[in-house]
């Protein structure tokens, strides 16, 4: 079964390397993708506050152990929702099975609700527990986040959804 590994962005620094999120889910797709060798993998995430790209720092990073023909990019998603869009338009492109979303475990409740609005079956890979070194107040903020944004990528994803399939008529 050919999978793709899909890695959500998060923050580069302003030295232009991985935040510790960001070098965290590297790190959990790199063990994701050398566990199969039909795996491959998407970076995703465009210029946030600081260049380069968040997928071209997961790629460079990652083409250290695994061969840069299984690392694609996807420079231009700036959020959850532009990445899953992206993920499911490269996953049925180019003949994969499933997408297997990367990320942290307080973002997968969102990203699992919006590959199913896209239709596309998944799997999810995360951060064991223990693994994330944030501090409490740092998870609570993101928990706070993700139950703001859930609500408005399940409308703001169900009009994406309805949108494509307008234009496929």
């Amino acid at each position: 079964m050919r999978r793709l590994i899909v890695v959500f962005g998060a923050a580069v620094r302003a030295d232009g390397s991985a935040s510790p999120t960001l070098a965290r889910r590297i790190a959990i797709a790199e063990r994701a993708v050398l566990a199969d060798d039909q795996n491959e993998i998407l970076c995703s995430g465009a210029v946030g506050d600081h260049p380069p790209s968040e997928a071209a720092v997961m790629a460079a990073l990652l083409a250290r152990s695994i061969d840069p023909a299984r690392i694609h990019r996807d420079d231009r998603s700036r959020d959850t929702l532009q990445t899953v869009a992206a993920a499911v338009a490269f996953t049925r492109a180019h003949g994969f099975d499933r997408c297997v979303a990367c990320t942290d475990r307080y973002h997968l409740p969102r990203v699992r609700m919006l590959f199913w609005l896209f239709g596309m079956p998944g799997d999810t890979v995360s951060s064991a527990r223990g693994e994330h070194r944030g501090s409490r107040a740092y998870l609570t903020k993101m928990r706070l986040r993700e139950a703001a944004a859930l609500p408005y990528d399940l409308v703001a994803g169900a009009w994406a959804v309805r949108r494509a399939a307008r234009r496929r008529r």
